[in-house]
């Protein structure tokens, strides 16, 4: 087991001026209210690499309903364990009570993997994202809901470099597991044993490899060596689950190096053995052009919808976008349509519902001879902003792209603008259809 190592502010890079001024105002609350509270996770790991988090997840002595009450803005989620979500508009602070791993010994006997729902249940059947109740039913995933101490949880956690601290109380970095020695070596490294920590969740295979795409940093072998014994176990994990970790990848901006890895473990083939048998220069182009624009536009995570990741999957491979025929009943009546899926993986009606209106978008984007008035048009289509955003990142016609961003200037600069209200008049709502009055009928004599 490594030493604890307590880094003091004059020994790190961390500053407050990086943390989100809303889950710093967490963390003083919880630290004036006499509990212990840390920032943890990635964020303290990429302040640290120089990087800027994404988000800002916080640790603490606080059980779910204390944290409850020092906040109107709070809500309790979770169903397997208790989360704190401190909200501030659009915002989320997660706030999570220091909890333990508990192992198979200490279940109850109802807890048992023989006891849990079978596989079945894990799917959903109209072939859309699960709810809680469905990724519930991973029976990997035992009972996590035991508090512990801050040592207990970062030893619960999966990698050394997740595992690492930031204590408001005195700006200091604690490290229980060695993740500060791995980050300068830049390996990503399992707590515990790997393959014991990959059985009890095979999502940590793809976790292990996104870290290491993202942050460029190398596998440590005896959990590369664990990857390779254990993936098959990916096929038995929660889909909605993995459909969640492959988006996480495509929007990460190094899905190529990402998925590149993924293929040479052969972990898609539990995914997909599809997108595992047919991977190759086209699919690595589509997703390099995908961290292309992500690198590029600075808002491209808001841009990139659901329907645009999955094009950049699924268009290289050959899948087919065409709606299934219709089946009949022996009544007569239309057969219910099969859910959507890549192997394993749920896809979405609506997303590729929505991937098929761009691609049949794109035509009319890149006809220059079309007349202003249907360009106008065109520009108030439901799909047409993510159809251009297609046309940029795979469409290779960055003049055309260029034309329809002048385009779109010059139309909101001759929209007229709305009159300016009158002072002391109240503002003008939308005005009411009378209702015809109806004549009324004679009353038989």
């Amino acid at each position: 087991m490594p030493d604890l190592v307590i880094v003091p502010r004059s020994g790190h890079t961390v500053s407050r001026s990086l943390i989100d001024p809303d889950a710093l105002r967490v963390l003083y609350r919880l630290h004036s209210s006499r509990f212990t509270a840390y920032l943890v996770g990635g964020s303290v790991r990429d302040m640290l690499l120089g990087r800027r988090p994404k988000d800002f997840d916080i640790g603490t002595s606080a059980h779910p309903y204390e944290v409850k009450k020092l906040f109107r803005n709070c809500w309790i989620i979770g169903r397997r364990f208790r989360l704190a979500h401190v909200r501030f508009g659009t915002k989320t602070i997660e706030v999570a009570t220091f909890r333990r791993h508990v192992s198979a010994a200490e279940l109850p006997a109802d807890e048992t993997p023989e006891s849990r729902p079978p596989l079945e249940a894990a799917t959903d059947a109209t072939g859309g994202t699960a709810t809680d109740a469905t990724a519930d039913a991973d029976f990997l995933q035992h009972r996590d809901n035991t508090f512990g101490t801050p040592e207990e949880d970062a030893f619960r956690r999966d990698f050394t470099i997740n595992a690492l601290f930031y204590d408001i109380a005195d700006f200091s970095i604690i490290d229980y597991t060695g993740g500060l020695r791995d980050l300068e070596a830049r390996v990503v490294r399992c707590i515990g044993d790997p393959d014991e920590r990959l059985q009890e969740d095979p999502v940590r295979m793809i976790r292990a490899v996104s870290m290491a795409s993202r942050l460029d940093f190398t596998i440590d072998p005896p959990l590369d060596a664990a990857i390779e014994v254990h993936r098959d176990l990916l096929a038995r994990s929660a889909p909605a689950r993995l459909i969640e970790e492959i988006y996480k990848l495509l929007r990460a901006g190094s899905s190529e190096k990402a998925f590149r890895m993924l293929a040479e473990r052969g972990l898609l083939g539990p995914l997909a053995p599809d997108l595992q048998r047919r991977a190759g220069d086209a699919l690595w182009k589509s997703l390099g052009a995908l961290d292309a624009y992500r690198r590029r536009v600075p808002d491209a995570p808001e841009r990139l919808t659901n329907a645009l990741l999955l094009g950049t999957l699924l268009l290289p491979i050959g899948f087919d976008l065409r709606p299934p025929s219709v089946a009949f009943r022996p009544d007569g009546k239309p057969r219910k349509e099969p859910a959507l899926a890549l192997g394993i993986l749920p896809l979405a009606r609506r997303d590729i519902e929505r991937l098929r209106h761009i691609q049949n978008f794109q035509r009319r984007l890149t006809d220059m001879s079309m007349s202003p008035r249907a360009r106008r048009a065109l520009l108030h289509r439901g799909p047409f902003a993510e159809a251009l955003t297609w046309l940029d990142m795979h469409g290779e016609a960055p003049e055309t792209v260029e034309h329809w961003r002048g385009f779109i200037e010059a139309a909101k600069a001759f929209e007229p603008e709305a009159p300016a209200p009158v002072a002391g008049e109240p503002p003008r709502g939308r005005r009411r259809r009378r209702r015809r009055r109806r004549p009324s009928k004679p009353t038989p004599s």
